[in-house]
């Protein structure tokens, strides 16, 4: 309790301390595109006359710098926009709206990050990364799609699940472990077609921010990263359309002013159509088959007066697969948010949200009406959420709120039509989760800057259902049946995190971070792969909260002018009550699954190495990380450590982007990783006149290592005044690799008593064209 009291301690000394100033005045106001109006996140405002002094604007594009009285020159910075100078005579509490154009500079669109040039080195956190959608639109992807999740799993620290596997991992956390926030709504599946899109549709999407260490304290309840993304607002100048054709898939984006200036609208939809090429076939089965996603996002602001803006948005996605009438499979997730801006003051701004968050899958079998059945699961939840942000001064950004979110959990139910099939359904489960935070960043000096807070989170597991326990085999011993509401079990903690920035020079600085993180709920997994059919549970009086701890320290440097930025972290994170199953665990329609389960710990450690070059004809990058990820468990591998499925010792992404000419660029990325770590059979024996396999390891074993490499090319339409366009040309693995989906183990024909393996690729070479336009 010590450190949390001192951290506490800290925060208040400081803003203390900050009241103790001279005469001073605050600048306040919003930063916003000039040609759309769209709030710029993490845009800079620098004062000239007052050397490392400056301010960023909020993920709502507010910002506010309390200077000393008299005349400034102040310079307001955002990577892709022209620089914007501005001269103020501070006699009193002023607000300017800073609305800057876009730089006519296409070499801007594929520069990977929305801030100042040298923010990396600068800035205080660390473990960060940054995106908007033009920065990723030149780099090649599957069917020509942009998708920002799969440029963020070509940065270190990031490993991609792999082809037909949905989710990613960080820092060797599973993928249950990532908090993935759309317009502060939480997304349980961010994959379509099992991994092989993402449900971020990049026309929508305005920034995206992944914390993978040192998270700030505003955020809770998973313990290996934040993916922080926001839509955009809508223009509310001018009508305006978007979209793309593609083989298998298109998209489209409207957006246009509510009023003028003061309000606007967005939406943006797309939809797959493989499943229309099938009604070409000659086949009635194939023809009957459907296979296709779709996804709309919507989004509505509008500026009531001075101090209070409103913003509507959300989310609906869903992936269909059926194979006629004998078989159905389909999932998705559905979002919304209403947020209300309030400014208190110049130096006090508020953020309330009421937020909507669903996640369901339903799996059908049988064309008969009287013997089909299905299967369905969910995750549901209601969240508010406040959130303060208070401008100090110069020197201090204060942020505390508080959020509590009510869950309910659908395992698994099953129905049928059939008199031989019993309706089976597992109890829901309900759990209130919340949080309340402090944290601050503070510039020490020159030198020195941190950013430090408090988050205490809790977790109350409730009632209505039946409560287990069970001895050491599984055998249930007790069942307590708790009334709606009644509290089962109860969870807390305290969250420390701190960051600090030390700046060697104007290009070199080293960071620090130490950071605690608690997770409440937790994914099963019915196989070795990540599946939409995952099922999600709480933390219960069986099951405890997962937490970890995570240390990190890295050094970064900018080379000429910002050309070039180069930078090593390496971490240790430490976590537990992770969770893992016992051989043979059914998971499926199980009310006493936590039986099934077995609870240890698991550390990570590696080091992180990056080198970019932002400016140029060619631009690109080169990571590289380097890591282990080991889990250990008494009932698992006779208690010895074992590597985690995504222990993958080398990852290697390289990625380049050249501009021929000003209407043709040329791109290609290719990536190398270590297999993932497999749990293979170590012989078999015969059982009733059957070859039965054995297992003895635990992820003994790795698959083949992967590599792969992209190649694309856009061709830009001429410039019209009112109308743009775009070729976009990309090839999938070009080289054919067979990389391995699966290895499936069975006996030899010619002899039963040996095993042969046989493995399965799914992909060779994936052309693919799109076009795109916008007026």
């Amino acid at each position: 309790m010590l450190k949390e009291r001192l951290l506490l301690i800290l925060l208040f000394v400081t803003t203390l301390l900050s009241q103790m100033d001279a005469q001073k005045f605050t600048l306040s106001g919003n930063m916003k595109d000039a040609t759309n109006g769209e709030d710029l996140i993490g845009a800079t405002l620098v004062v000239k006359d007052l050397p490392g002094s400056g301010i960023n604007s909020n993920v709502y594009g507010f910002y506010s710098i309390t200077l000393p009285a008299g005349k400034h020159t102040v310079a307001v910075n955002y990577l892709g926009y022209n620089r914007l100078e501005w001269e103020i005579n501070l006699t009193a509490n002023i607000a300017i709206n800073f609305k800057l154009q876009p730089a006519d500079n296409q070499l801007a669109e594929i520069e990977i990050k929305a801030e100042k040039e040298d923010q990396n080195v600068t800035k205080t956190g660390m473990s960060v990364t940054k995106l908007s959608p033009k920065d990723v639109k030149s780099v090649p992807v599957l069917f020509g799609e942009p998708d920002i999740l799969k440029i963020l799993q070509l940065m270190p620290g990031v490993k991609s699940a792999g082809e037909g596997n949905s989710g990613f991992f960080v820092r060797g956390g599973g993928a249950d472990q990532n908090l993935i926030l759309l317009d502060e709504a939480p997304v349980y599946n961010a994959s379509h077609l099992l991994g092989f899109f993402s449900v971020f549709n990049s026309d929508a999407i305005k920034d995206v921010t992944l914390y993978k260490g040192g998270m700030p304290a505003e955020f809770g309840g998973r313990t290996s990263s934040v993916m922080d993304i926001r839509m955009k607002d809508g223009n509310n100048k001018k009508l305006g359309v978007s979209g793309g054709i593609g083989l298998i898939s298109s998209r489209l984006t409207v957006e246009c002013p509510i009023v003028k200036d003061k309000g606007s609208f967005i939406i943006s939809a797309r939809r797959t159509y493989a499943d229309l090429f099938l009604k070409l076939s000659n086949s009635e089965n194939t023809r009957n088959t459907s296979l296709y996603f779709y996804d709309v996002n919507v989004k509505a602001n509008y500026q009531i007066g001075e101090k209070d803006r409103l913003f509507l948005s959300g989310y609906f996605g869903r992936d269909n697969f059926g194979f006629g009438e004998q078989f159905g499979f389909d999932w998705g997730n559905a979002t919304g948010t209403l947020r209300w801006n309030h400014l208190f003051s110049d130096k006090l701004f508020s953020n309330t949200s009421f937020i909507y968050s669903k996640y369901d899958y339903q799996f059908k079998i049988g064309a008969d009406t009287s013997t089909n059945f299905g299967i369905t699961s969910s995750i549901e939840d209601y969240n508010f959420k406040q959130d303060f942000s208070w401008f100090v001064n110069q020197k201090n950004n204060v942020k505390f709120g508080f959020n509590g979110i009510s869950h309910n959990f659908l395992p698994g139910k099953l129905e049928s039509t059939s008199s031989s099939v019993n309706t089976i359904e597992t109890d829901n489960k309900y759990a209130l989760e919340g949080g309340i935070y402090l944290q601050n960043d503070w510039t020490i000096n020159k030198k020195w800057s941190i950013n430090y807070g408090l988050r205490y989170s809790l977790f109350n597991y409730m009632g209505q259902g039946t409560a287990y326990t069970f001895d050491d085999q599984g055998e249930v011993l007790t069942a307590t049946s708790y009334n709606k509401g009644e509290s089962i079990k109860y969870y807390g903690g305290w969250e420390p995190r701190v960051s600090t920035k030390y700046q060697i020079d104007n290009v070199r600085s080293v960071k620090a971070s130490l950071n605690r993180n608690y997770q409440y709920i937790h994914l099963l997994s019915n196989s070795t792969t990540s599946t939409p059919t995952d099922i999600w549970v709480p933390s219960s009086n069986n099951i405890k909260p997962q937490y970890a701890d995570q240390a990190a320290i890295g050094y970064f440097h900018n080379f000429n002018n910002n050309m070039y930025e180069f930078s090593i972290e390496t971490y240790y994170k430490y976590m537990y009550n992770m969770i893992d199953y016992k051989n043979g665990a059914d998971l499926l329609l199980n009310n006493t699954v936590e039986s099934e389960l077995v609870y240890g710990n698991g550390r990570s450690y590696g080091a992180e190495f990056f080198v970019r070059k932002n400016k140029g004809r060619l631009t690109g990058w080169v990571s590289y990380t380097l890591s282990r990820t080991l889990r250990q468990f008494d009932d698992i591998n006779n208690g010895d450590a074992y590597p985690a499925r995504q222990d993958r010792i080398h990852d290697i992404a390289v990625v380049g982007m050249y501009d021929i000419s000003k209407r043709w660029k040329l791109s290609a990325n290719w990536v190398f990783n270590t297999g993932d770590a497999a749990t293979y059979p170590s012989g078999r024996y015969s059982f009733e006149g059957s070859s039965v396999p054995y297992y003895t390891e635990r992820n003994g074993y790795h698959f083949p290592n992967y590599h792969r490499l992209d190649l694309g090319a856009t061709l830009e339409g001429r410039k019209r005044e009112r109308y743009e366009s775009s070729w976009n040309f990309s090839v999938y693995n070009a080289y054919g690799r067979k990389n391995v989906y699966s290895i499936a183990f069975q006996p030899k024909a010619d002899d039963p008593q040996q095993t042969e393996a046989v493995r399965t690729a799914l992909f060779r070479w994936i052309p693919s064209v799109t076009y795109n336009f916008k007026f």
